[in-house]
């Protein structure tokens, strides 16, 4: 099988193919494939399967060239090493614009892809999955991209204050030193979109608003997106007040792993219960992001893998 490809603007020719064509030789080497460069053209020969690969990385190297303005060996390297592991994706990756500079943040994994479309299109999305899927990142940067474009007025951004195992009441400090471990997340999450001067301004106008769950009791949120984030630990009241916050012109984001729930063994997550209570009403995102979603570091899927299946030999 033999495919070409242009490269469109021409300018980029020397950044995507890299210094001597050091690019082009990690996609021949990684997909088996012969290249060959023609001005502003790429001819792809080889095995239907390895061809099909190695041009689907290289529109993925050309897109990175164009949002970043930059390629490194190490970009290609990701690029390819996510195409091995993953499924490819089909159709346009959506981009979310953050506040961050030249920073465009895009789905990696079709489930990626399903979650973001489901952010956009709905006010209600649940999503759940296993830790570095992305769940709590994405979410805040579709709430961070709204609020640049002027879709939303603010951002509220809650977790319930549930510890993981250990007792944090005696640690020093009054109640907003002792719930900032749980929403530092949260915080780290913002930091990667926009600078520090502009996120603790934002928070001192309340334009963001970052809180234990407890605190969103008795108000209505109009114009914002509010996102619930580790609402495994919820119970289902808790979930059944904070979905009733929904206001006129916002939009809501649950998330949470339902394998590392923190509550009582008796107790039922209210998020499994609100899944299973709404997920047939129209207008409501139901997204379950899998192992093959995960983002982090390659060993924390590895890890997700086999603590599950510790669990099923038990």
């Amino acid at each position: 099988m033999e495919t070409t490809i242009k490269i469109s603007p021409a300018s980029m020719q020397v950044e995507l193919f890299g210094s001597t064509d050091s690019h082009l030789r990690l996609l021949r080497e990684s997909y088996n494939v012969k290249i060959t460069a023609r001005r502003s053209e790429v001819l792809i020969s080889g095995r239907p399967s390895s061809v099909e690969k190695a041009q689907c990385a290289l529109k993925q190297m050309q897109q990175h060239l164009l949002d970043y303005e930059h390629l490194a060996s190490k970009d290609v390297k990701e690029i390819i090493n996510q195409n091995k592991s993953k499924a490819v994706l089909k159709g346009p990756s959506r981009a979310i614009s953050v506040y961050s500079g030249k920073k465009v943040i895009k789905a990696n994994t079709p489930g990626q892809m399903k979650y973001i479309n489901a952010m956009l299109s709905k006010d209600l999305t649940f999503c759940t999955g296993p830790a570095g899927t992305g769940k709590t990142y994405l979410a805040v940067a579709v709430a961070v991209s709204m609020l640049k474009n002027k879709q939303v007025r603010r951002i509220v951004l809650a977790r319930p204050a549930v510890e993981a195992g250990e007792k944090l009441g005696f640690l020093p400090g009054d109640l907003k030193a002792k719930v900032n471990p749980y929403l530092r997340p949260l915080f780290d999450a913002l930091g990667d979109m926009m600078s520090f001067i502009q996120m603790k301004k934002f928070i001192e106008l309340d334009i963001i608003e970052i809180i234990p769950l407890a605190f969103m009791r008795g108000r209505t949120l109009n114009d914002s997106v509010i996102i619930c984030d580790e609402a495994q630990n919820t119970l289902p009241l808790q979930m059944l007040m904070v979905l009733t916050r929904l206001g006129n012109g916002s939009k809501m984001i649950i998330t949470g792993d339902i394998t590392q729930s923190d509550l009582e063994k008796e107790q039922k997550s209210g998020l499994v219960d609100a899944i299973e209570t709404l997920k047939r009403i129209k207008g409501i995102g139901c997204v379950e992001l899998s192992q093959q979603d995960i983002v982090r570091h390659k060993l924390v899927q590895n890890i997700v893998r086999a603590y599950k299946k510790k669990a099923k030999d038990k």
